[in-house]
């Protein structure tokens, strides 16, 4: 009697684990009816996930102490220099000298705080700025939101 009593127990939790759903069962931990005197339930304990591979990233210094800018809004949907669409949401940035396609990192030398962006147009073309990034890229690291420029230091992203 103590085992079909059990037995629907542990049927009775199932069901109500499902949440009373269209049949189907859904990252729901099953029980196991243990098989001990004391007829109690334990569960499966859920196996460890591998950890993700982390990517080493190698830094080579470009030039620091220098002045980084961001577009106007006027210039989104424009085509840049490299072909693409420029849209001020995306991490890219303008250089005068970088290849299309270099990966930098430009970090806020006030403080510290950084952005990854994509090479992907021409510019800035003054000679006292010497990297535009889009507007949700300066802000990001920005200090004081209302700035136009701030010193950085540039760093390519060696993969």
């Amino acid at each position: 009697m103590k085992k079909g009593i059990t037995l629907f127990s542990a049927i009775l939790l199932i069901f109500l684990a499902s949440g009373f759903s269209n049949g189907e069962i859904k990252n729901v931990r099953i029980a196991k009816v243990a098989e001990t005197k004391s007829d109690t339930i334990e569960e499966k304990k859920p196996e460890a996930a591998p950890a993700p591979a982390v990517k080493e990233t190698k830094l080579t210094l470009y030039k620091k102490d220098v002045l980084a800018t961001y577009y106007a809004d006027k210039f989104n949907g424009r085509k840049t220099t490299s072909g693409e669409r420029f849209h001020n949401k995306k991490y890219t940035a303008a250089h005068m000298k970088l290849p299309f396609g270099t990966k930098v990192r430009v970090t806020n030398e006030k403080n510290g705080k950084w952005v990854d962006v994509k090479v992907n147009d021409r510019g800035p073309y003054s000679k006292k700025l010497e990297i535009d990034l889009t507007k949700q890229a300066f802000m990001e690291i920005a200090s004081n939101k209302g700035s136009g420029t701030f010193k950085v230091k540039i760093e390519i992203i060696e993969e």
